[in-house]
């Protein structure tokens, strides 16, 4: 079992910039491919970026290149998502995910879910 913790969501104005923090406990981390993922109101959970077990591959949807960073530190148990130049298109609710072997960028892949930040970009 693992318990995700997501943090760092809020308020922000268009051209701005949050990071999110996931924490995860119970499983050991270092074997968890982690991402994140995003759901907009009246909209499917979407993908947004991933990172391998060392931290040496990422993945990003395209919407997000160049503006996003997926980290991840596994001496705190923790992954990051630096949003950068944010949109207001970028609005929703933030999701973390892990799996020790994860179906890519499908949600329906990952086991372990956190409950979610909401991120709100203002234009």
């Amino acid at each position: 079992q693992v318990l995700l913790v997501e943090s760092g969501g809020g308020l922000v104005q268009a051209g701005g910039s949050l990071r999110l923090s996931c924490a995860a406990s119970g499983r050991t981390f270092r074997n968890l491919v982690m991402a994140w993922f995003r759901q907009a109101p009246g909209k499917e959970r979407e993908f947004v970026a991933a990172l391998s077990q060392s931290g040496g591959m990422t993945y990003y949807a395209d919407s997000v290149k160049g503006r996003f960073t997926i980290s991840r530190d596994n001496a705190k148990n923790t992954v990051y998502l630096q949003m950068n130049s944010l949109k207001s298109e970028d609005t929703a609710v933030y999701y973390c995910a892990a799996d020790p072997s994860p179906r890519a960028a499908d949600p329906g892949g990952y086991g372990y879910w956190g409950q979610g930040t909401q991120v709100t970009v203002s234009s």
